[in-house]
């Protein structure tokens, strides 16, 4: 049996972190999901992608 990865398949790969924006109002937080981070192949980084910008 031959183990499959996703680049072997070019399928798109899942985010290994997730970025998030978060507003406190009073004693509660608001998470909002802004990106994800995937880590470079070298282990030296990662590529970050953002969807959307906090503006505050």
């Amino acid at each position: 049996m031959t183990r499959t990865t996703a680049a072997s398949t070019n399928e798109p790969k899942q985010p290994d972190f997730h970025a998030w924006h978060v507003t406190s109002k009073g004693d509660k937080g608001f998470w909002t999901k802004v990106g994800a981070a995937w880590p470079h192949r070298d282990g030296k980084g990662l590529s970050l992608q953002l969807d959307v910008m906090p503006i505050n």
